[in-house]
């Protein structure tokens, strides 16, 4: 039998596997440009941004804001946003303000750019291109998230187009299609090749509707787009529907409480309170069945943990299947990648049913050691 300073010691290493982990990292660039000085100034993109970033922030994301930013100052921040990626799960980036595309490449316009000639492009502007690089470089598993509200009529476009003479097709109106990496997705203000409206308000109608319904409980990503496009196309009477492109392999939710799977922590105060109160317990007579409580909630936490990861993996394997099904068909192929899709969908149901089993025992440890709020017996002396 342990020693009951041997007991206490195994005790304070259970509990510390049952602290509540570390909160996902979640980082957004958010940028707003409106007093342009070579082109017509726009009422709502600083407002659409500090609007944004506020809602961002409030569902727990580190927010690197720039308004009216100059060419350089642009460049300056998206050096910060990269560097702050490097350690973070979720990046997201948000910009309001003119934009164009060239020969299908998009950019982001600073306040400062003239835009005379199509070679200024590389100069003044920003490659959105470059932006999605750098969130994406080195973050293999991570999730990546652009807002583009920049299908704005612009006139440094027209300049463009008419500097090109004969070649000014290559200068399209709005923004071009992008194509998401995996583990991105895109949302544009409006279709591409459309100009976005800029709203009679405080903010534009895609923006508005995006900082409301991010706040909406129970909705992951896509839900919160459905919503976002809804209100778009009520607000601007169907002139204007906002399009997003998805590579994502796992479910995304601006409110951390509303993912599946994801258990109500106990505050980390409160569980080291009960921690002093165990030691206190301890010394006076060790309790068996306490222990056994504390061991089975870290096993259980971990063997959640495990699931949740191996079910990451097999939506990433069946966005895998699917993507490479895609580009390289093969004839009769379309049943074979149903039955192997259907393979692993059954296991992620199976393992959905042990995961629930797994919730509801870790809910009823954590009442037994006294981690929920709720009162527990006191050990019989």
């Amino acid at each position: 039998m342990l020693r009951p300073h041997r007991l206490l010691a195994a005790i304070v290493a259970c509990l510390l596997l049952v602290l509540p982990a570390a909160a996902e990292k979640r980082v957004a660039l958010v940028v707003g440009n409106s007093a342009y000085v070579h082109a017509n100034a726009l009422p709502n993109p600083v407002n659409d941004a500090g609007d944004m970033a506020k809602a961002l922030s409030g569902v727990g994301f580190d927010v690197i804001l720039g308004l009216d930013l100059s060419k350089s100052a642009f460049d300056g921040k998206v050096r910060d946003f990269a560097r702050a990626l490097e350690k973070a799960d979720v990046g997201l980036f948000f910009y309001a303000g003119h934009g164009l595309q060239t020969a299908g490449k998009n950019h982001l316009v600073p306040v400062d750019a003239k835009l005379q000639v199509v070679r200024d492009l590389d100069f003044e502007a920003i490659s959105l291109d470059f932006v999605l690089k750098q969130m994406e470089l080195d973050r293999d598993g991570k999730i990546n998230i652009a807002f583009l509200d920049a299908c704005r009529d612009n006139p440094l476009a027209r300049n463009l187009a008419r500097s090109l003479g004969t070649r000014s097709a290559a200068i399209g109106q709005g923004l071009a299609q992008v194509e998401a990496g995996v583990g991105t997705f895109i949302a544009f203000s409006t279709q591409p090749g459309s100009v976005a409206l800029d709203g009679e308000g405080r903010n534009s109608p895609f923006t508005a509707a995006l900082v409301k319904d991010l706040r909406l409980p129970d909705r992951n990503l896509t839900a919160v787009m459905i919503e976002v496009r809804k209100d778009v196309l009520a607000v601007t009477g169907g002139r204007q529907v906002p399009w997003d492109q998805s590579a994502l392999t796992g479910d995304f939710y601006f409110q951390l409480a509303a993912a599946p799977g994801t258990l109500p922590r106990p505050d980390a105060d409160a569980v080291q309170r009960r921690l002093r109160e165990l030691e206190e317990e301890l010394k006076k007579r060790s309790d068996p069945q306490q222990t056994a409580n504390v061991v089975a909630l870290a096993q259980a936490r971990e063997r959640l943990r495990q699931s949740e990861e191996a079910n990451r993996q097999d939506q990433k394997r069946i966005f895998d299947i699917q993507y490479n099904a895609g580009r390289n068909p093969k004839p009769g192929g379309g049943g074979e990648t149903a039955m192997e899709i259907g393979s692993i969908q059954m296991q992620m149901v199976r393992r959905g049913l042990e995961m629930k089993t797994l919730r509801e025992e870790i809910v009823r440890l954590e009442a037994a050691l006294g981690l929920s709020g709720q009162p527990v017996t006191a050990p019989q002396k």
